[in-house]
């Protein structure tokens, strides 16, 4: 199973987007495919677009936009959930210890690390970053 991760800005940023993806190779996951990106408005609103009517929509897509980001696809069984685990909680101080956001988030906005949360999801946040041809198969 494939899914998504993209190392927010303020975590590529602050020098900690080596240090994320050793933490998930750690876990299990391999990497098919990644891009250093800087999204533009009209990008981060598509793709946050489920989040159109809640009240941090704005703040999101601003932060988004602020500077380059890390797409990742990854790999592993049952990574969706994987994930998600590994990742921690949305709020720092709520995630477990030794999850990505406890390590390596600044706050609850400026969490380090987005995560698809469902197989469907997942499926259409790496086709919006990478086309199949660009998912490495691997053994």
């Amino acid at each position: 199973m494939i899914t998504l991760a993209i190392i927010k800005p303020d975590a590529v940023g602050a020098g900690k987007a080596g240090k994320i993806l050793a933490q998930l190779e750690s876990a299990g996951f391999k990497i098919r495919a990644a891009r250093l990106v800087k999204l533009t408005t009209a990008q981060a609103e598509a793709f946050y677009a489920v989040h159109r009517e809640r009240p941090f929509y704005r703040s999101l897509v601003a932060f988004m936009t602020s500077g380059p980001a890390l797409a990742v696809a990854l790999q592993r069984d049952d990574a969706v959930a994987r994930l998600r685990d590994v990742i921690g909680a949305t709020d720092p101080a709520e995630a477990k210890p030794g999850t990505v956001r406890k390590l390596y988030a600044e706050s609850k906005e400026r969490n380090a690390i987005h995560a698809s949360d469902a197989p469907e999801t997942a499926a259409r946040e790496v086709a919006f970053f990478f086309p199949e041809r660009e998912l490495h198969e691997l053994a």
